[in-house]
């Protein structure tokens, strides 16, 4: 019995140190993608023409606008992957726990592609990077220990909410910013696609309060994170 339960222990410490690794991985930008870049790579010609890797055609005030933008949705990435690998960890059913990892590795895949194309708009990822992903990371433990349907009741309206922020961004990124435009579209995509899976896995709709809170907690990250 005692070898048991030592066992369990050490598993659970294993997670808990797999986790800290992976925090730090996030944060220092050393994931990378398992797909290619919607955005394709950027042409020698592209390059040249716009004297920067930018991209073509875009002025001063369109970069640093599209800058702004893909740095909030870098970090709507940071805190998805920490939210759902929280809601992962505490989860105690294996199929559902899956769930939340096959979403985990997709939003690790966004954040390699945005971290590509704030370089190329010559920008960097929020400073407060830690704190949202610390944060995002206690609530996704909060959500998986208030039950199945929750905890993915949970995921489908976060995925819900990023979906309205992410087709708020298509209308306002700069006309001739193609690279954006196609990474927040596959994005979306992707985040429309882990709404339905939580929604067809028996995830039920949060309390009114909650989704509004969320909604709050959402509009100040977007708002800091557009500067900082």
């Amino acid at each position: 019995m005692s070898g048991t339960a030592s066992f369990r222990r050490i598993s659970l410490l294993d997670r808990v140190l797999s986790e800290a690794d992976r925090a730090v991985r996030v944060l220092t930008g050393s994931v990378s993608a398992q797909r290619p870049n919607p955005a394709g790579r950027l042409s020698a010609a592209a390059e040249g023409a716009s004297g920067d890797a930018s991209g073509p055609a875009l002025t001063e005030t369109e970069r640093k606008h599209a800058a702004g933008l893909m740095r909030v949705n870098h970090v709507g990435e940071v805190c998805a992957q920490a939210l759902y690998r929280g809601q992962a960890l505490v989860c105690d059913k294996p199929e559902t726990r899956q769930v939340f990892l096959d979403a985990a590795a997709e939003e690790t895949d966004h954040l390699a592609w945005l971290d590509d194309r704030l370089r190329e708009l010559r920008s960097h990822s929020s400073l407060l990077n830690p704190f949202w992903y610390a944060g995002a990371f206690g609530l996704g433990m909060l959500a998986g220990k208030a039950g199945e349907a929750w905890n993915l009741g949970f995921m489908a309206e976060t995925e819900r909410q990023v979906e309205r922020h992410l087709d708020g961004h298509l209308g306002t990124l700069p006309a001739s910013d193609a690279r954006s435009r196609a990474i927040v579209e596959r994005m979306a995509a992707d985040e429309r696609q882990h709404r339905v899976t939580a929604e067809q896995r028996g995830g039920v709709e949060l309390p009114a309060p909650v989704r509004a809170a969320m909604r709050c907690g959402s509009r100040l990250m977007t708002s800091t994170a557009y500067y900082l």
